[in-house]
């Protein structure tokens, strides 16, 4: 199991985060998942109870992986949601593609941070912990941005 702070500090705009995270092959010739983290972030949120956040999760293993859960200590529970023709439904898990991505963005598949316990404020960043089926563990820092921040990359 690996775990990892990932700084968001010193990133511009939606510059990517990358931490591989290899798991163990599961045959001949094949990898397991190797996650990286990019351009996570939370738009300040306008109420004093809920947040939403954004980010992407690239998988460049041979191996599919879940994340199954998703924490943080500035909110009493982080739930995932997908939106479909504007219809948003709660997910317990969420499959990452092998040699693919999990995009999570305003619109579309979501965190939301509910019960905060604090209201997170532009410039400030939130630690999320991510984990995963097979990789286990990922810990990232989320930057609060403006609340009409929208990132070039579209997440």
């Amino acid at each position: 199991m690996r775990r990892a702070l990932l700084p968001a500090a010193a990133l511009t705009g939606a510059a990517a985060l990358t931490l591989p995270l290899g798991g163990c092959g599961t045959g001949s010739g094949s990898t397991g998942p190797e996650l990286s983290v990019s351009g996570a972030y939370m738009p300040q949120p306008v109420s004093a109870d809920m947040a939403a956040g954004f980010l992407t999760i690239s998988n460049k293993g041979g191996t599919r992986d879940r994340l199954t859960s998703v924490t943080s200590e500035v909110a009493g529970q982080v739930t995932m949601h997908s939106t479909v023709g504007g219809a948003m439904e709660e997910k317990t898990s969420f499959a990452v593609p092998a040699h693919g991505r999990l995009v999570f963005r305003s619109g579309g598949n979501h965190l939301m941070f509910e019960g905060l316990k604090h209201k997170p404020e532009q410039g400030q960043r939130v630690t999320v912990k991510l984990t995963f089926a097979r990789t286990g563990p990922l810990t990232v820092e989320m930057p609060v941005r403006s609340a009409t921040y929208h990132p070039s990359t579209g997440n």
